[in-house]
């Protein structure tokens, strides 16, 4: 199983449904179940779906920062995250926090198989 590592507050917001979409700079091309490690750990805490993958948001100054439910990302924090890259909205469905976590052996940056 594929694992996506995510860090703190955003994968318990995804854990509990709040966050549909998880922003990373590149497209993904997986689409199904994959694990869900907390970041700082090698922990599974969870699973989700892949379901599709956005193209980039655009930039837009003159009208962010704009709240989004979708990714979640703070109003205060919104412009420079996209600067930094993260602007492609992961969709994600199904969420669910596993009951007994396992270790999973991860290389960082990657998928891990």
């Amino acid at each position: 199983m594929k694992a996506l590592v995510i860090d703190g507050p955003w994968i318990t917001a995804i854990l509990k449904g709040d966050k549909p979409w998880e922003m990373r700079k590149k497209n993904c091309n997986i689409r199904g179940q994959i694990a869900l490690i907390r970041k700082g750990s090698s922990q599974v805490v969870g699973t989700a779906n892949v379901v599709d993958s956005i193209p980039q948001l655009a930039i837009n100054a003159p009208t962010m920062p704009q709240p989004n439910s979708n990714h979640r990302i703070l109003p205060a924090r919104q412009l420079q995250a996209f600067v930094d890259g993260s602007r492609t909205p992961w969709v994600l469905a199904n969420a669910r926090t596993l009951r007994r976590r396992c270790t999973m052996s991860i290389h960082p940056a990657q998928w891990s198989r």
